[in-house]
């Protein structure tokens, strides 16, 4: 027990011996430390202290240096200042003298004007002397002269103007006549130029259609599969074309009739796929002409395309490239409709380009001035007011609206290109070979046509021209007045409508003309 207490007392002595050796220790550690972090601050302190030195030795040496660069720049600058001072002052100088000369110059030019002002003057007041004894003796002449005519100088004046005037206004009417009749000999010349080079410039052809086809078959045993039992066949073909199918004795031929071009083409291409194919029934039939209808559809609209694009026109609207394809299948007195329109195209823009117009323009009139032909609805309208309400309902120009409109004078010319349509059309249509018609019933009709002219009072001549289309009638003005010319013309066109069977229009026109005559000898 005691050891045990022994062992327990010397562990705390040496502990406490041990804990007051390492606080001994610890402060002489500190103070070792403290002592050499005093010496490292002083040295550091003395190395600043000569840093700074060195560094303030050198700023006041870079001061001194920028200071003195300064100073050289800033007297250059004064010097440079007072030789511009210098230059301006001799400038100056020489610039006041150059004044003080002008200005002894001007004096002395003001002396000499002066000077020549007063010579003016006096060489004026001796021409004013001279001027008023001048027209002193012409008073006195002109006075001397009165006396010896008889007139005075007023009325010799008038009459003097008078015959002038009445000399110049003869020589001015002989030359103005002159002039007109040289410019209508001229203008004739020109135009008959124009026309015949545009005639030659075009390839034409006979182009001649029918109203009837021709079907032909292989044998006459088609032609009962076409009838069909009790007919039905043929008459389900008849109701879904509105072709007229003729089925007589000709042999290995069947006739289709109709007015319409589009339509028996249809019935035409039906009738051959029913033969090939073998079934004819009424059914068959009538899918066979419905899809005929529609490839006949997309064919002319291929066509109007096709056409367009041969004659350079741009910008048509679909629909009236939709008619253009359909007057391939519509014919005007055996003249295939396209063949015409693409001739007339062609023609006016020949002689557009003559007259210096503009092409494109009359080539787009020229193919559009039959459209009104084509329509796919029945009007009372003449083909020529119907075509100008298409082209103006699809947006077409003035210029070829009027055109069209104006191409049988239904409505007034009133640009360039009207006539150009006018006498293109007659020139594709009056061509030899282009329109068929029987010789002896079209001078018949002309001369019915005249015939009806002369049947009236005071009619002088009547000529039928531009084939039937047109009677111009020659009155004797001394027994038809102006109001009675008005109404004859109205009985006339109405006894041509009542009595007369013809096709389009038939335009009436009545002249009464009066002329007075001299003869200079």
């Amino acid at each position: 027990m005691e050891t045990t207490i022994f062992i327990i007392s010397a562990i705390i002595v040496g502990a406490v011996i041990g804990f007051a050796i390492a606080k001994y220790l610890e402060k002489n550690n500190a103070s070792s430390i403290i002592k050499n972090a005093k010496n490292e601050a002083k040295g550091i302190l003395k190395d600043a202290r000569a840093e700074g030195e060195t560094i303030k030795k050198d700023k006041i040496l870079q001061a001194k240096e920028k200071f003195i660069e300064l100073k050289s720049e800033h007297e250059q600058i004064i010097l440079s200042r007072d030789k511009k001072i210098a230059e301006a002052e001799k400038r100056t100088r020489d610039k006041e003298s150059q004044i003080s000369n002008e200005l002894n110059r001007a004096k002395k030019a003001a002396d000499e004007s002066e000077k020549s002002i007063k010579e003016y003057e006096a060489k004026l007041q001796s021409l004013e002397k001279k001027q008023e004894e001048t027209e002193k003796l012409h008073r006195i002449q002109v006075e001397k002269l009165e006396q010896i005519a008889g007139l005075t100088a007023d009325e010799a004046r008038l009459q003097l103007v008078e015959s002038l005037k009445a000399e110049a206004k003869t020589q001015a009417m002989a030359y103005i006549q002159d002039t007109v009749e040289e410019a209508k000999m001229t203008a004739q010349q020109e135009a008959r130029k124009i026309i015949i080079n545009t005639i030659q410039r075009v390839g034409t052809e006979e182009a001649i259609e029918n109203c009837v086809s021709v079907f032909n078959i292989e044998s006459d045993d088609v032609k009962g599969r076409i009838i069909g039992r009790e007919g039905r066949n043929i008459r389900a073909l008849e109701a879904a074309t509105g072709v007229e199918i003729i089925v007589d004795d000709t042999p290995e031929a069947i006739i289709l009739s109709c007015f319409d071009p589009v339509r028996r083409e249809i019935a035409r291409l039906s009738l051959h796929r029913l033969v090939t194919d073998g079934r004819i029934h009424p059914a068959r039939i009538e899918e066979v002409v419905a899809k005929t209808a529609k490839q006949i559809d997309e064919e002319i609209i291929e066509t109007g395309k096709r056409t367009v694009i041969d004659l350079g026109i741009h910008g048509l609207h679909p629909e009236l490239i939709k008619m253009v394809g359909r007057m391939k299948y519509r014919s005007s007195y055996g003249q295939n409709l396209l063949h015409h329109s693409r001739e007339v195209a062609r023609l006016c823009g020949l002689m557009a380009a003559e007259l210096g117009l503009n092409v494109k323009l009359a080539k787009r009139a020229g193919l559009l001035h039959d459209i009104g032909k084509v329509p796919e609805t029945e009007s009372d309208l003449p083909h020529a007011l119907l075509g100008m309400q298409l082209a103006e309902k699809h947006g077409e120009k003035p210029e070829v609206c009027n055109a069209i409109g104006a191409h049988h004078d239904e409505i007034e010319m009133n640009s360039l290109i009207s006539p150009i349509i006018q006498v293109c059309d007659a020139i594709s249509g009056a061509r030899p070979g282009a329109r068929r018609q029987v010789l002896d019933s079209y001078i018949q009709r002309l001369k019915d046509l005249e015939d009806i002219a002369y049947g009236f009072g005071g009619i002088k001549n009547a000529y039928a021209i531009q084939a039937g289309r047109e009677l111009r009638v020659i009155v004797d003005c001394e027994k038809v007045s102006d109001e009675l010319a008005a109404n004859l013309s109205f009985q006339i066109s109405h006894k041509i409508q009542t009595e007369m069977t013809y096709p389009g229009q038939v335009k009436v026109t009545v002249i009464r003309e009066t002329r007075a005559v001299n003869i200079a000898k």
